[in-house]
């Protein structure tokens, strides 16, 4: 008797590219839906095995739930904000985007944003069209030898620094988070700090995250620090921009200038910015060209071919496949693996150009990708230019000139499991405890110390005098901010210590710096982690 196969459903919900259209009619039976409500859509999902959205189709909780068969859900884009990737990782659900489709078209308006604001050239068209001939008041300037510097240095902030080389001219990044040979490799001076970018430049190009640590970023003190002359270009995100002290910094004469494709709130047709002079305004049109739409389309195609085959799906965003046995033995290590290398990124003070994962222990018998990939996703976590997840976080470190090495012993020092992470000066090491495997860092620097992590973390190297524990628990008691717990270690070399402690709210700059103020302090540390 011959069987056959049964059909394999796939619903397109939104607009895609021809091209992705006819790849997956090739393989499969697909319905395009781009007409139905969102009932029309809640009666039916439960017929289909993969559904291909945009940014308007909302995969969430309901829809989730009546989706019994679906096996892959794409996005044709990068973001997944419409989509519940959590309950879709909870049903087995595989999740992927199309990383890197609108990289190349964001870039290029970024350079166009730039030359506009160079010559003025939307608002001489604007006048002109109003029957104005104004060539004095217009007139611009040029950007051969003129410096560019660039905040984020990720794949759009590396492609807007080779236009810039090609149109002659100097370029300046800031990202702790990309690797020495990718500066080298551009012939981009890398600089220390931000201010060290906004002292020089001639236009400052946003090329950042929106994470909690990023918002507002570049505000009053930024635009303080820039030249006169200066002009900032945003084809980033919204939020990293403190509105009112942009329109206060171009209104002051402060900076001569903006160029601004993205708001804090999308869509938007009222904006401070709007109608003020020397600032050009695009409404988020980074990716809106034909070529990033068809290659999203293509890509995203691809993926779920790649998912619903068996194939490899290099843009999942959720968990990747591992077997239950597997994930049995690592998935109490994730959350660990993940906030050692949120650790390491605020300990290490940006990007190690050579990182060492040891695995110790039981551990040691396991393939241990899956956490490497962990501690990279945490590594990069709100320090690059795009969604970071244990899928994509091995390609954007390599891209960024991020090199790491896995080593593995059976024997764990004092555990039976244990991860260390080692990058220059900087060593950490950690492991799980009780029946919730909760995580706990048990040395920094090479000494022991055993602290369970928490949301809020700091971490200090000092010289070892009576009163200093008494001396921060002051300073954060006046801060109104709580101790959960303390641990210290007291190093074999003679006056110095390590003091680790949770506290129960972030904790400010100004504070930290007043603990880093101490005398005897070294460094001091603070991190924000999470396991998600």
């Amino acid at each position: 008797m011959t069987t056959v196969a049964p059909t394999v459903r796939v619903l397109i919900c939104e607009p895609i590219s021809d091209g992705g259209i006819a790849l997956l009619r090739e393989r499969f039976d697909v319905d395009l839906g781009l007409d139905w409500s969102a009932d029309d859509l809640l009666q039916k999902i439960g017929e289909y095995d993969a559904i291909i959205v945009r940014s308007a189709t909302k995969v969430r909780g309901e829809l989730l739930a009546a989706a019994t068969g679906l096996k892959v859900i794409g996005r044709a884009g990068t973001g997944v904000d419409n989509i519940d990737v959590a309950e879709a990782t909870r049903r087995g659900i595989i999740v992927c985007n199309a990383p890197g489709s609108n990289s190349l078209s964001a870039a290029e308006h970024a350079v166009a944003l730039l030359m506009s604001q160079a010559r003025n050239i939307p608002q001489a068209h604007g006048a002109l069209l109003e029957g104005r001939w104004d060539r004095k008041k217009y007139g611009g300037i040029e950007v051969t030898g003129k410096t560019l510097g660039i905040l984020g240095f990720g794949r759009i902030g590396q492609l807007v620094a080779e236009r810039a080389k090609g149109i002659g001219m100097n370029v300046v990044a800031f990202d702790p988070f990309a690797g020495d040979s990718r500066f080298r490799e551009l012939g981009v001076e890398r600089v220390a700090t931000p201010e060290g970018v906004y002292s020089v430049s001639d236009f400052v190009s946003l090329h950042l995250a929106s994470t909690p640590e990023t918002r507002g970023f570049v505000g009053a003190e930024a635009f303080a620090a820039m030249k006169p002359t200066a002009r900032l270009i945003n084809a980033a995100r919204g939020d990293v921009v403190d509105q009112d002290a942009l329109v206060e910094a171009v209104s002051a004469g402060e900076i001569a200038g903006a160029a601004v494709d993205v708001f804090p709130e999308e869509p938007t047709t009222e904006s401070p910015l709007f109608g003020l002079p020397g600032v050009i305004v695009t409404p988020h049109l980074g990716a809106s060209t034909e070529e990033a739409q068809d290659r999203a389309g293509v890509v995203v195609a691809e993926q779920v071919a790649a998912a619903l085959t068996g194939g490899v799906v290099t843009g999942a965003v959720n968990i990747p496949a591992v077997s239950s046995e597997a994930l049995e033995v690592l998935g109490p290590f994730l959350p660990l693996a993940r906030q050692m290398g949120q650790l390491l990124a605020r300990v290490g003070d940006g990007a190690p150009s050579a990182l060492s994962i040891n695995y110790e222990g039981a551990l040691a018998g396991s393939d241990t990708r899956l956490l490497t990939n962990a501690v990279l996703a945490g590594l990069l976590h709100g320090n690059v230019d795009e969604p970071v997840n244990m899928v994509n976080a091995p390609a954007l470190a390599e891209a960024r000139g991020i090199e790491w090495t896995e080593t593995s012993s059976s024997k764990a020092r004092d555990y039976t499991n244990r991860l260390e992470l080692s990058a220059g000066e900087v060593s950490l090491a950690g492991t799980t405890v009780g029946t919730t495997s909760r995580p706990r860092l048990v040395s920094a620097f090479g000494q022991e110390i055993e602290i369970e992590l928490a949301r809020y973390v700091g971490i200090f190297r000092y010289l070892d005098v009576p009163g200093m524990i008494g001396r921060v628990g002051s300073i954060l008691g006046a801060a109104s901010i709580n101790i959960a717990s303390m641990a210290v270690s007291r190093s074999q070399q003679a006056g110095h210590a390590v003091m680790a402690v949770t506290v129960d709210s972030a904790v400010p700059d100004e504070v930290a710096d007043q603990i880093g103020a101490i005398d005897g302090f070294d460094r001091v540390w603070f991190a924000s982690l999470d396991s998600d």
